[in-house]
């Protein structure tokens, strides 16, 4: 990140050479989690609160180990028993927190836009660990270093990501994030779960996934969040896992090396199948380690650049 970026907010403000600063120091603390003493001084002294008001496992936990290990002190917010059950508004939980001078804010919210927000707010760094259907960066960043550990670049990699692209701000980082990078960007699902606005960055689109099984390195599949069935959007989870579910027998007709990744948690026998998310060419807990890498690279550039 250059000196003009204090917040990280998503991957659509972000530039290619932005990009690439963060992933090449994620490298660097990548080689720190693999040492017996994983903990380094970088952010001694400095105050981080996570602001989870939606649940989380994997990224609440991947910034909390994050955070200790760059040494930092570590304060989580969590809503139950917190003033917000009692109406507090999100601006004055944020205000009250940072009165007790924090540093930086972690926010993951149900609320598209919560992150900007408080960026205005604060003068803490605010980086956001997802919010409502717009935005998962840290998300997407580990997910491109992961690809580019496996192909060692972005550029030109075709990769293609699965399931319910409407909804998913993990699907939104990884288009903005990986066309900027030069990848190629396929996405593949329902008619009903993939949004008309996608052709303006380039992205093809596929009904057939066996078409893009063919066309694809790598496969990045979504999980399918079962609480929209209801909404009509496919005709039930069996038919899903008919028409899109990765399986073995899928994957042998393409006759290549097709990596498999998955942000979690999966639902198995879904939108993929465990002998393929435990198969040789999955890179899922790949994605879980170098997660944690990548949040510390984020962490350390906005925590020593914050004004």
């Amino acid at each position: 990140m250059n000196d003009g970026i204090r917040h990280l907010l998503g991957l659509r403000e972000l530039t290619a050479e932005e990009i690439t600063e963060i992933l090449d120091t994620a490298k660097s603390f990548r080689e720190v989690i693999d040492r017996p003493i994983k903990k380094v001084p970088t952010l001694q002294g400095t105050t981080v609160v996570n602001l989870f008001f939606e649940s989380s496992t994997r990224t609440r936990i991947s910034f909390e180990l994050a955070e200790r290990r760059l040494s930092a002190d570590v304060v989580n917010f969590t809503v139950s028993g917190s003033s917000v059950s009692k109406g507090e508004t999100l601006k004055d939980t944020a205000r009250n927190i940072e009165a007790m001078r924090t540093d930086i804010v972690v926010i993951r919210h149900s609320s598209t836009g919560a992150p900007h927000l408080l960026s205005r707010l604060l003068k803490s760094a605010v980086i956001n660990a997802g919010d409502g259907i717009n935005e998962h960066p840290t998300q997407a960043l580990l997910d491109m270093y992961t690809m580019r550990s496996k192909f060692s670049t972005l550029q030109g990699l075709r990769v293609c990501i699965v399931g319910d692209i409407a909804h998913s701000r993990v699907a939104r980082s990884n288009i903005f994030g990986l066309t900027k990078m030069g990848a190629r960007v396929g996405v593949c699902g329902p008619r009903t779960l993939i949004p008309s606005y996608l052709d303006q960055f380039g992205v093809i689109e596929f009904y057939d996934i066996d078409r893009a099984i063919e066309w694809a390195d790598v496969l990045n599949v979504l999980r399918i969040q079962l609480e929209r069935e209801a909404g009509g959007q496919f005709p039930s989870i069996r038919e899903y896992r008919l028409y899109w579910g990765i399986n073995r027998q899928r994957l042998e007709k393409a006759r290549k090396e097709l990596v498999i990744m998955h942000p979690g948690p999966i639902n198995r026998g879904v939108e993929l199948d465990g002998d393929v998310a435990d198969g040789q060419t999955s890179l899922i807990l790949d994605q879980v380690t170098n997660g944690v890498a990548v949040r510390m690279a984020v962490l350390y550039l906005t925590g020593v650049r914050k004004s």
